[in-house]
């Protein structure tokens, strides 16, 4: 009784919010401020009319600089988002799913964010973010990518190329493939969630500076490197990364790659690549005993079909390896000297009328048993599940009956565990259901 009485106060609530965006008296444009850059609408860039799931012209649009306009003065380029939504686990959590947010059944304002993206010049251009965080209560810095592009002929081919200057190694990615655009592209904070991760799949997140150069040879070929410096504990908590314990920090420059072939063929595209990072880290920023050694290595895949406009199948799959040698661990913590942890996404998602998407992921994580290191009970690491997840999008085409400054997605997401931190038992209790509203508007 209480859950379904929470559930339809959480339904409620985003019904209200929903009728209050839109009936908010605003000019009527194109959106969030790319959008209204370019005069187009948001199904033009975004497979099912919202990010950041990406379409051909999407690519191009980042690739060259998010600088593509219809002529007319759109600056300042300013956007902004907003999350909500009901977190559901099958068992509760005691003590609370995070500070102020109580066992189960919670609504929370997942994030709120300012964004400053378009054109800047006539080859530069921005994607700088800062985002209220509902669940942790603060401010902080979030995604950033500047970029500089320009094209050439060389050898009568044609080539694109370009600098980034972006926190976050894939932030900066065209594919929705590595971490910081892939699926599931939105999940709940309230939810338990597995205790390892490989670095680059969100662990270096705002913590790090890089800049890297890229080129695009005869629209098939796509290769970056980057080189990342890690934030000292001071900066990152004056941007406002607040953290329990002392952040672990970069010694000196880890470089990062990515290479990725692609092709269009009639309807169909597909890309086949890969990324990876190599880094030195000290944990916890103890120098005391030296540094950890961890290498990831991705490969990834793209394939869409595209038809016709009203219909878009989409499949993604990323695998990660990665090769830890904890030489700083081992002293301070008493890990094993050397551990190896894998991750594996594969998804497919089906769109119609760019309005209602189906998706479906397989995801795994397996490696090394290693209490000290992840803290487990029985040090295991492995989980592995199914995550379902329903999106409806009435806006951001042009026959949307809704005001054109606006842009929603009603989502309703599953996750389904199999194992869940290297046992099978009880894994089931952290099933969580999330139905979320996500809001995208300008602000120019």
């Amino acid at each position: 009784m209480r859950y379904a009485e929470t559930l339809f106060h959480a339904c409620l609530s985003t019904l209200l919010l929903a009728v209050l965006f839109l009936t908010l008296p605003q000019p009527a444009r194109a959106l969030p401020s790319f959008a209204a850059q370019t005069g187009q609408p948001c199904a033009a860039c975004h497979v099912g009319a919202f990010g950041p799931q990406l379409t051909q012209a999407g690519r191009e649009f980042k690739l060259n600089g998010y600088v593509l306009s219809d002529g007319s003065d759109h600056f300042p380029p300013l956007a902004a988002m907003a999350q909500t939504s009901f977190t559901h686990t099958r068992a509760g959590q005691p003590g609370g799913a995070a500070p102020g947010f109580g066992a189960n059944d919670n609504l929370a304002l997942d994030q709120a964010s300012l964004f400053y993206a378009g054109r800047v010049t006539d080859h530069a251009g921005a994607f700088i973010q800062t985002t209220y965080d509902g669940v942790a209560n603060g401010f902080a810095w979030d995604n950033l990518d500047l970029r500089y592009a320009n094209s050439a002929t060389l050898a009568g081919t044609d080539l694109v190329y370009g600098v980034t200057l972006n926190n976050n190694p894939t932030v900066q990615d065209l594919w929705n493939t590595t971490p910081a655009w892939g699926f599931p592209f939105a999940q709940s904070r309230l939810a338990p969630a597995p205790a390892a991760a490989t670095l680059i799949d969100g662990g270096l997140a705002q913590q790090v500076v890089g800049v890297g150069a890229y080129v695009l040879w005869n629209d098939l070929l796509y290769v970056e490197l980057d080189a990342y410096r890690g934030l000292s504990p001071n900066a990152q908590k004056s941007l406002g990364l607040v953290s329990s314990t002392p952040p672990s920090t970069l010694q000196g420059f880890s470089p990062y790659w990515r290479i990725a072939f692609q092709h269009t063929f009639g309807p169909h595209y597909a890309e086949i690549g890969t990324f990876g990072i190599d880094t030195h880290i000290f944990p916890s920023d103890s120098h005391a005993f030296g540094t950890d050694h961890i290498t990831d290595v991705g490969i990834d895949a793209t394939y869409q079909f595209t038809p016709s406009p009203k219909y878009n199948v989409s499949a993604y799959a990323t695998y990660i390896r990665e090769s830890q040698s904890l030489h700083a661990s081992q002293f301070q913590v008493g890990s094993l000297p050397s551990d190896s942890l894998r991750t594996l996404r594969a998804n497919v998602a089906f769109t119609y009328d760019n309005t209602f998407t189906v998706n479906g992921q397989r995801f795994q994580t397996f490696g090394s048993a290693d209490a000290a290191l992840y803290g487990t009970a029985n040090g295991g690491i492995n989980s592995a599940g199914w995550i379902g997840e329903l999106d409806y999008t009435p806006t951001g085409k042009r026959d949307s009956p809704f005001p054109s400054w606006l842009n929603v997605k009603f989502s309703l997401q599953y996750v389904a565990y199999t194992t869940f931190n290297g046992t099978t038992a009880h894994a089931s209790d952290n099933n969580t259901l999330y139905p979320m509203i996500w809001f995208a508007f300008p602000l120019n």
